[in-house]
């Protein structure tokens, strides 16, 4: 089926919309003349009806009655009636003048009851039966249609009727014969103008349609070619659109182009702004991007620490109604934006005692402001990030080192251990004092080979054995583990876990060391007694253990040596249990934080990540534990 423009739709439908409208008034126009005329020719026809009876009443007044003998025989008196209207001087002068100058009034009778002629315009038919003619109330509303067909069709001749009555009783009728010839002399005509003028109009509405079409389908066109400029650049795997040819069909399939783009880019930002939610709830800076108005579009979740309110508070405000210039963050972030003037890692002490390192940035492009960062840290957590940084490097220039130097070192040791034993073979006769430093100088070789055994050990890679864990569960047994070494020394051990699990990915041997070690420290800190407190609980997505003791605390001038490789305070101590620990949390991509305060002991904390789902696995976990 062939598609057509929609220009050739417009111009058609204005067309047809004309067409009609001058079809209806034209219909509307011939129909109220056709009916005039036909209303007007029954009023005149019935007005000669009235005359002839009129005339035909004073002829037979007229004349003298007819003898008593004539008037009983109805024939006699047929003929005697009929013979005085046809003589009558004045009705046939007044039915012939009517139709000589009436161009509606066919011809004219006077019919008695049997359908006789009387009297008749045309003498051949007097006394001869008429034929019936249709009536001429019939075509008046016989409807526009049928009165069309007159005007356009054969002549017809119709009938006005005229009942005559003779004392009381039906005596015949007066017929006047109307003929459609004149309908066709006087109203073709105004149809055929009607006609020409339906076509002229339809003429120019073609033409007017033509012009407003293309006046109204440009702004399309405009459209169109801003659209094509907007998805000029189309996926090369993008099927196309079905092409069609006019000006809607063509504006539809780019705008349906620009709908894919648009909901391309859709995805796209929303994959973009769920990752970018997730860094800015991640991050540990406390980031504010701000427009060119000073309004919050982009807030991380840690600025909630320093700005004082919730992260959906934030966005969208101005920076005046974030910050308060009653607090000295407040004035210096406030003054800064109302000079413009960039802040550039500025350390300041708030009121409540922290420190805040503090950044603004003022971004530009082509010398035009477009908005500003501010970046908040918190002053002591980049300190102790720093620190722990500087620790792994540490620990990492230890590892190396001692790689290499237990490599050098067990070579000599094996050849003295050998050499040695060699010696005591031949020298077979010892005196006591001899054979005693030979045994202090073995004991000390195997104290030696120890020691080199651990730091291959300590720098060794750990292939780890990861399987899903409850923590609680973890710390419990090493609950269980210490307690013997604690009713030694009068130590009472609580532990503090939350309601919900805590499930990870972890090598539970290796963390059950690490955790032992400082757990044993923490008993050894207390040799008076007193309580040791393991807590384990879920905090974001990680899990947070704590163990508090309640030793004489860790002096501050030893705090940044504690996870040194063979560092200890203790007489018996190795050195070793704090490094292992320490490096363990690293294995497993946590971290291991302590504080302490003199006098009142000291708490480590472990940070673990729990596995993905965490909520799922632990309910998981909660109903296996109550099943078990």
């Amino acid at each position: 089926m062939p598609r057509f423009k929609l220009k050739t739709k417009l111009v058609l439908a204005i067309t047809g919309m004309v067409f009609a409208l001058v079809l209806a008034l034209s219909c509307i126009y011939v129909s109220q003349l056709i009916d005039q005329r036909l209303i007007e020719a029954d009023s005149n026809a019935a007005f000669v009806a009235h005359q002839v009876l009129e005339a035909a009443r004073k002829a037979l007044e007229s004349e003298p009655s007819p003898a008593p003998a004539d008037s009983a025989d109805p024939a006699k008196l047929h003929e005697a009636m009929a013979a005085i209207l046809q003589a009558d001087a004045g009705l046939n002068s007044l039915l012939q003048s009517v139709i000589g100058y009436s161009p509606t009034i066919y011809d004219a009778a006077i019919v008695d009851s049997a359908g006789l002629a009387m009297f008749h315009t045309d003498a051949a038919t007097q006394g001869k039966p008429l034929p019936t003619r249709p009536d001429f109330q019939g075509l008046i509303h016989g409807g526009f249609l049928r009165q069309i067909a007159v005007v356009y069709g054969q002549p017809t001749v119709y009938e006005v009727r005229l009942p005559i009555q003779r004392d009381g009783a039906p005596f015949g009728e007066i017929r006047i014969g109307l003929s459609t010839v004149f309908l066709k002399s006087e109203l073709r005509p105004t149809l055929n103008r009607a006609l020409i003028f339906s076509a002229v109009s339809v003429l120019i509405s073609l033409v007017l349609a033509a012009g407003l079409s293309s006046r109204a389908l440009q702004p399309l066109e405009a459209i169109a070619r801003r659209l094509d400029a907007m998805t000029v650049e189309v996926a090369p795997s993008e099927p196309e659109s079905p092409r069609i040819t006019d000006e809607y069909g063509a504006v539809n399939t780019r705008i349906d182009r620009l709908g894919r783009k648009i909901r391309d880019v859709k995805e796209i930002f929303s994959a973009l702004k769920e990752n970018l939610d997730q860094i800015m709830g991640t991050l540990q800076d406390g980031l504010m991007l701000f427009t060119r108005d000073e309004n919050v579009v982009l807030v991380s979740a840690s600025a909630e620490r320093f700005a004082g309110r919730h992260r959906a508070e934030i966005l969208g405000r101005r920076v005046d109604e974030i910050f308060d210039d009653s607090t000295r963050l407040g004035r210096i972030v406030l003054d800064s934006f109302a000079l413009r003037q960039p802040i550039s890692q500025r350390e300041i002490e708030i009121e409540d005692g922290r420190r805040i390192q503090l950044s603004l940035d003022f971004i530009a492009e082509r010398g035009q402001p477009i908005g500003a960062l501010l970046t908040m840290r918190d002053a002591e957590s980049v300190r102790r990030i720093e620190n722990e940084i500087e620790l792994s490097r540490r620990l990492a220039a230890i590892g190396r080192l001692t790689s290499g130097v237990a490599h050098e070192v067990k070579n000599p040791i094996n050849a003295i251990v050998i050499h040695l034993e060699i010696l005591r073979e031949r020298l077979l006769q010892l005196d006591p004092e001899t054979r005693r430093h030979m045994d202090i100088i073995a004991s000390e070789i195997q104290r030696l080979d120890r020691v080199v055994k651990t730091l291959v050990d300590f720098t060794r890679p750990i292939d780890l054995r990861l399987s899903e864990v409850d923590l609680r569960k973890l710390m419990e047994e090493v609950a269980s583990l210490a307690e013997p070494e604690a009713r030694q020394h009068g130590v009472k051990i609580v532990r503090q876990e939350g309601a919900r699990p805590l499930p990870a990915r972890i090598d539970a041997d290796l963390l059950k060391q690490a955790l032992l070690n400082v757990v044993l420290n923490g008993v050894q800190a207390m040799p008076q007694g007193g309580t040791l407190v393991l807590s384990s609980q879920a905090h974001d997505n990680s899990a947070k253990l704590e163990i508090r003791d309640q030793g004489g605390g860790i002096d501050p001038e030893i705090r940044d040596k504690i996870f040194n490789l063979y560092f200890t305070t203790k007489k018996a101590g190795s050195g070793i249990g704090l490094a292992v620990s320490y490096r363990v949390l690293q294995l497993h991509n946590g971290t291991l934080e302590f504080d302490s305060e003199a006098g009142k002991g000291t708490t480590f904390r472990f940070i673990l990540p729990l596995t993905m789902g965490a909520d799922a696995r632990g309910d998981e976990m909660a109903a296996e534990s109550r099943g078990a």
